[in-house]
């Protein structure tokens, strides 16, 4: 069903797969010599990413991207920031949805005050703005935005439309204003791995029964880790570009950092439909094209899918659940264990009737589930039947308002609500802990992109828990139409496969979208809630710093999620000091107030007081600073004071920059770690300010509560970083410790030197 190469691939007039170890066979097919270095220019996404690429240099890449897109979490930050930046207008089109923070309900005002921000912002600088329940973020950008040879740069993990020829990427928002302020982002150019598809699907699977299947096989073992992974073979032109989309956009769950698909002749339908054919053109590889891997898989192999909790890749065939149902479910117990630390029981063996699972709730929506082929695919097995009155329910929510006219003049919702769905608007929360989050201790199957813990909504501070595993809205369906019994789609398998053609009527988006691009309006004034705070002050990097180490996570992966909650914060992301007081919360609830504690220092040094006179204990600590290698000119002056996160490989999931401006105004200064999950999670540790530090050997000479001193730090910066002296200051004689740092870009170590990004623009 799916196979990885141990190394390279050469793929052959789109056709031929030749693993590297079989270059022979591939020259002599060829009738000449293969070339790896040629043969990467002849990949798809070789010629999208030179094409953008500002640098003169083809390995070391500065892209210019085509147009730029946020939502109502990420937007406001994003333009406070190029604002004090000295933003005038947006130089692309920039795209403003309301899609995450669409329920102005809990807060009081503060939603709809940014939603509010948000359209004087398109009306001021000429921005794209599209209200709340219209559209899903991807969505529209599929449906009005992306296009073959384009890339788009979102403030957003899941963007990802590389099915439709366009290569993107999701990033922090501190990237999105180097655009905006006419950068460029930067990245060595990465590898790329085919994923070469042969055979069909089974018309009872669907495109997340693919995904998951895609994200257990390369997760674990880190196979495309900042990679670009390109979609080619026959079996692309099996599936629909609407299906493929639904694939595509879980490809951020494997950790790469983009997607490209070829494109073909229902590509060009898709983008004809929704009235820019123009935007169509055919990509395929070159008739010699190398890849640093390939995953091969047979599409017609692939079978109904689950992902359990916590993770995408905790996945298993329902099938193979099903068979042993008592064994897998004790294994996810075990973890729940983990991930509540005793705050609160969750079960899951209880929920076997029977010998077999009783879900509690089902959701189909987002950008990967609220398609229309899945929703329409999810009414035809539903049609006719009845979900009963029992304990499962199910909620649908359209992608964006086109989908939803379209499946309700079809009668296909109708069809659902007969069935005893209930039908919403578009809508993101129940991705993210936002919205639907399921009783107690339940279990809840869901066609969005994300289960990772407690993203659901619940809160084991407070004894609540529960969590999601992922399906497909085919299963997803099938589970419903057997009043909420796990099901896989096969045992409906009949239904499936005649998805009315979908018509696209763009009216609403006419009606109520604000497009402003190239129109800006320098005279508006923007709407500012109660809420929506201006970024505090940040000094620059001292000459040395001295960090407390204020929390050590030890977990393999820490993420997003974890270093600042989803869900509940939501409405505070608009106020860096009030969604400050979340960091770590679910994580390491004594985190702020330790880092608080430090920043205060920081803050008594930056006003000029005599801390060392003040403070016997830092006062001991500076005469021990001056009396180790490069603490001898160590002072108050030139020492800046900050809290460190250790943590083993943090950065896992969502772009949200706010994981680490939430460290930095409340003290951080630094992280420690053995990797970073992602690079944008790295990108937003640097465009903050904060020292991103990798440590050699384990972390067993620091624990919380110790300062750890590094001398020189701005002169290391311009050095070596493959080797930073620093000292844990410990009782007794500080025991050196050896850090060092991924390399850095020239604007990346200027940045840090500098406070921030905002501190780095207004200095240029």
């Amino acid at each position: 069903m799916i196979e990885l190469t141990k190394n390279g691939a050469y793929l052959l007039n789109g056709r031929d797969l030749i693993p590297e170890e079989n270059k022979a066979l591939g020259e002599q097919k060829l009738g000449r010599k293969l070339d790896r270095e040629e043969g990467r220019k002849g990949t798809i996404a070789w010629g999208i990413l030179q094409d953008h690429n500002t640098s003169g240099s083809p390995d070391h890449l500065k892209i210019r991207y085509d147009a730029l897109t946020s939502h109502d979490l990420t937007y406001v930050g994003i333009i406070q920031t190029a604002r004090a930046s000295g933003m005038d207008h947006f130089p692309m089109p920039y795209v403003l949805t309301c899609c995450h923070n669409s329920l102005c309900a809990v807060g009081g005002t503060i939603n709809e005050d940014d939603h509010l921000f948000g359209l004087t912002a398109a009306q001021k600088y000429g921005g794209i703005f599209v209200p709340p329940h219209v559209a899903v973020i991807h969505q529209y950008m599929r449906e009005m935005h992306a296009g073959c040879g384009k890339m788009i740069l979102g403030s957003d993990s899941h963007t990802r439309y590389g099915a439709l020829g366009t290569l993107a990427v999701g990033e922090g928002g501190g990237e999105l204003d180097k655009q905006i302020l006419g950068d460029t982002w930067d990245t060595d150019y990465p590898e790329v791995v085919a994923v070469y598809l042969t055979g069909r699907p089974q018309p009872w699977v669907g495109p997340q029964d693919i995904a998951l299947t895609l994200c257990r096989a390369v997760f674990k073992n880190g196979y495309v880790k900042n990679k670009v992974m390109e979609f080619v073979g026959p079996g692309v032109s099996s599936m629909s570009t609407d299906y493929r989309n639904a694939v595509d956009v879980m490809t951020t769950e494997t950790t790469c950092l983009s997607s490209i698909w070829r494109t073909d002749e229902d590509t060009r339908a898709f983008l004809k439909e929704h009235h820019r054919e123009a935007d169509y053109k055919e990509l395929n590889p070159g008739e010699v094209a190398y890849y640093d891997g390939c995953i091969q898989v047979d599409l017609s192999q692939v079978k109904p899918m689950i992902a359990l909790p916590f993770h995408p890749s905790n996945a298993y065939t329902i099938d193979e659940l099903n068979a042993n149902l008592e064994d897998i479910l004790r294994e996810t117990e075990k973890k729940a264990e983990e991930v509540s630390q005793g705050r609160a029981p969750y079960t899951l063996t209880d929920k076997i009737r029977d010998g077999k699972l009783q879900v509690q709730q089902g959701v189909i929506g987002g950008c990967s589930g609220g398609n229309y082929s899945n929703v329409a695919e999810a009414a035809a097995l539903l049609r006719g039947r009845s979900m009963g009155s029992g304990e499962f329910a199910l909620n649908v929510y359209p992608s964006s308002l086109p989908v939803y006219m379209d499946l309700m003049k079809k009668g296909l919702l109708g069809d659902l609500m007969a069935a005893g769905a209930v039908v919403k608007t578009a809508f993101c929360g129940p991705c993210f802990g936002a919205g639907d989050t399921p009783n107690n201790n339940g279990l809840s199957i869901r066609h969005n992109t994300r289960n990772f813990p407690n993203r659901e909504g619940s809160k084991p501070g407070q004894g609540q828990m529960a969590a999601v595993a992922l399906m497909d809205a085919r299963s997803i369906a099938a589970t419903a139409a057997n009043n909420g019994i796990l099901t896989s789609a096969e045992v409906y398998g009949d239904v499936f496969g005649s998805v009315p053609e979908y018509h696209f009527d763009d009216s609403a988006y006419k009606a109520r979208v604000y497009n402003g691009f190239g129109k800006p309006e320098p005279e508006q004034k923007l709407f500012y809630g109660p809420n929506i705070k201006d970024w505090p002050e940040m000094p620059e990097l001292g000459e040395n710093v001295l960090l407390q180490v204020c929390s050590k996570i030890l977990d393999p992966v820490t993420t997003t999620d974890e270093l600042i909650p989803s869900g509940e914060t939501s409405s505070y992301r608009s106020n860096p000091l009030g969604l400050a007081e979340f960091t770590l919360s679910r994580r390491d609830p004594g985190y702020v107030a330790r880092t608080k504690a430090v920043k205060e220092l920081e803050l008594a040094r930056e006003a000029g007081k005599d801390l060392l006179l003040e403070n016997p204990e830092l006062g001991t600590l500076f005469r021990r600073i001056q009396g180790i290698p490069g603490g001898e000119g160590a002072a108050l002056s030139n020492t800046e004071i900050g809290s460190l996160v250790y943590a083993t490989r943090p950065g896992d999931g969502s772009a949200r920059e706010q994981a680490a401006s939430c460290q930095r105004v409340i003290g951080g200064l630094a992280n420690i770690t053995q990797d970073y999950a992602t690079k944008r999670y790295r990108s937003n540790v640097i465009n903050w300010g904060m020292l991103p530090f990798h440590l050699k050997g384990e972390p067993e000479g620091f624990e919380v509560g110790d300062w750890i001193f590094v001398p020189g730090i701005r002169e290391a910066l311009d050095g070596s970083l493959d080797q930073i002296r620093a000292w844990v200051l410990k009782e007794g004689e500080p025991v050196e410790l050896t850090l060092f740092i991924k390399p850095l870009t020239q604007e990346e170590k200027e940045i840090i030197k500098a406070g921030c990004l905002i501190n780095y623009n207004r200095k240029k």
